[in-house]
């Protein structure tokens, strides 16, 4: 039996790294272990992870040193990091780093960079349709994955690069369709009349999955993905198909978005401007038929919903 390639996922236990770790484990035949990368081996994803057959290594994105042990005999790892956690650029920016140094010294032969455009290419500080954010970015949690991209270069780490974007899963957390005074449901987004490309967070996973099965060929690459590409209108109509009621759809100007008060109101107020102002080429670089060659299981959006369909009863 051919030995099996360890793939390194950090954040193993999240959306993205889960969906890359159950899609390996789903396919014992395919070559490739996962090698489960969290901070707390007892939590209850990391236990669930073991049980499926995962191999479970604690290590934490601030320590350098534990990751480097972390990934030491994987062939492949899977690198991302989570902004929302301390909304810090400038952690998030060192953590990178350690990840890059980290694979580096393990001699890690192929990696995945989980990030984002660095939006300051398209919407330079010095243009005023949307608030400079801490002196230096206009998005931050997309302008310092970005800029990072060029920490894994120079650390000569054999790298392709994984442009993600919005998880349909924000609509649960963030922007379900809500009942309003009249009975109707609304939804209620900032992004005027332009195509927010979204996708499964699963399907992060399962694509970077089939990165890792092309082998070494996409390395050096740019990769950028989506699931589909709808407007505001296009996804409420999806959600009156699939909830069987009407959801209008309600453009909420980007000020008022920024002016709503909430941590990182300005910041996602400026991310879906951006979205919404440049979908040409956002929507652009994200090929759907690209990705269904990486990730034949794709979802659409309609697909999506209607799995998660009882998240939404009102």
């Amino acid at each position: 039996m051919t030995e099996q390639k360890i793939i390194a996922v950090v954040g193993a236990t999240g959306q993205q790294g889960g969906g890359l770790a159950r899609a390996i484990l789903a396919e014992p035949d395919a070559g490739f272990a996962v090698r489960a990368i969290t901070r707390s081996a007892d939590s209850e994803k990391a236990r669930e992870l073991a049980r499926l057959g995962a191999e479970v290594v604690e290590a934490d994105l601030d320590d350098e040193a534990s990751l480097a042990k972390a990934f030491d005999g994987a062939y492949g790892a899977y690198l991302v990091t989570n902004f929302w956690e301390h909304m810090s650029p400038d952690r998030e920016f060192e953590q990178a780093g350690n990840l890059a140094r980290a694979a580096a010294s393990a001699r890690v032969e192929h990696a995945i960079w989980s990030t984002l455009e660095d939006t300051r290419d398209a919407v330079p500080l010095e243009d005023d349709r949307m608030p400079t954010l801490l002196g230096r970015f206009k998005v931050p949690h997309f302008d310092v994955k970005g800029e990072a991209n060029a920490l894994f270069s120079a650390a000569g780490v054999p790298t392709t690069f994984l442009q993600t974007t919005f998880y349909w899963e924000g609509f649960m957390a963030y922007f379900p369709p809500r009942r309003q005074e009249d009975g109707s449901l609304v939804l209620a987004m900032p992004m005027d009349e332009g195509a927010l490309a979204g996708i499964a967070a699963e399907d992060i996973g399962r694509t970077a999955f089939g990165i890792f099965k092309r082998g070494k060929k996409l390395v050096g690459r740019t990769i950028s993905i989506a699931g589909e590409h709808l407007t505001g209108t296009e996804y409420a109509d999806v959600f009156t198909e699939v909830l069987d009621e009407p959801v209008a759809y309600h453009p909420v100007p980007f000020g008022d978005f920024r002016a709503a008060g909430f941590p990182a109101a300005e910041e996602m107020g400026n991310m879906f401007q951006y979205y919404a102002e440049f979908d040409d080429e956002f929507t652009g670089r994200r090929d759907l038929n690209t990705v269904r060659t990486l990730n034949p299981e794709l979802k659409t959006f309609k697909e999506w919903l209607t799995e998660h369909k009882d998240a939404f009863a009102a």
